[in-house]
């Protein structure tokens, strides 16, 4: 049976008295508790640590071996836990930050940079995913914080509001006749897995907008580009396509159905509990609401 803690603080202490009573009274014990405590040890280790004299007590060869693999086994755990008290008093170490690939363009470069600078011993994991799939791995503690699009409630889950965002239809200020949505002609370019692109098409189909063909992506940034060049009509959220790159190239289609998108970042609740991540948490909130 492995000893415990408390008997191996027993044991050092008489080992340094060499003084059953003396180490008791210092401990704060009885004497009979602590001979007891010390015959468990030695009954663990199936030696003894001390013979008896009349003075007190005096280290075996075991005991004294064990006494210097003592000292150095509470040496190394007060060393670790001054580790792990920084961990939950510094911001430092390793943690993984998810986000959907083209909400990671326009929110990771504003804040990563500021994060790095503040906190020299800060690591960070970037993982990319559907909002859906980052969720899922914050609740299973895959990830330590999520900037997601539409997050759902959960028990075990913090969520705070970022800012709103419009998902929409968008056309080249230069127009293409396979961006015209009455003429019979047109074609859509949209990523038919997200639920925003799935409640635009719903709202289409009651709508006079027609289209011919459809072309299918899960690049975001990608349906933007083939808008621009004017292969046809984008499903896009606003952020995406009126980035520095594209801003002054598209155009909303006027009185198109639209869908209202919230992003937010999202962590476990549990997370809470730690200093340190109770202000990262803060800190990205922070530079992400400067962004809106």
């Amino acid at each position: 049976m492995m000893p415990s803690s408390t008997e191996l603080v027993y044991f050092l202490e008489v080992s340094q008295t060499l003084n059953v009573s003396r180490a008791a009274e210092r401990l704060g014990i009885t004497q009979p508790t602590l001979s007891l405590a010390i015959q468990r040890l030695e009954d663990s280790i199936g030696t003894p640590l001390f013979i008896r004299t009349k003075t007190g007590v005096q280290l075996t060869r075991a005991g004294c071996r064990l006494a210097h693999q003592t000292r150095t086994i509470i040496r190394e755990w007060e060393k670790l836990r001054e580790e792990v008290l920084k961990d939950e008093e510094e911001i430092r170490g390793s943690y993984i930050l998810g986000a959907h690939p083209s909400v990671s363009l326009f929110t990771l470069p504003q804040i990563i940079e500021p994060l790095m600078k503040q906190h020299e011993k800060l690591e960070l994991k970037l993982v990319h995913g559907l909002s859906r799939k980052i969720t899922e791995e914050v609740i299973s503690f895959k990830i330590d914080f999520g900037i997601v699009v539409n997050a759902v409630q959960h028990p075990d889950m913090v969520i705070k509001q970022l800012w709103e965002d419009t998902v929409t239809l968008w056309t080249s200020k230069n127009g293409s006749p396979l961006q015209d949505p009455f003429s019979g002609n047109a074609v859509l370019i949209c990523d038919p897995e997200l639920i925003q692109t799935d409640s635009i098409l719903k709202k289409i189909k009651k709508s006079q907008i027609k289209f011919s063909r459809i072309i299918t992506s899960s690049n975001l940034e990608l349906i933007a580009s083939l808008t621009q060049t004017g292969a046809g009509i984008g499903i896009l959220p606003s952020r995406v396509a009126t980035n520095e790159a594209l801003a002054l190239t598209l155009k909303p289609l006027k009185h198109a159905p639209c869908f209202q998108d919230r992003h937010s970042l999202i962590f476990r609740a549990d997370a809470q509990k730690s200093k340190a991540n109770r202000s990262l948490a803060h800190e990205i909130e922070r530079l992400l609401k400067k962004m809106n």
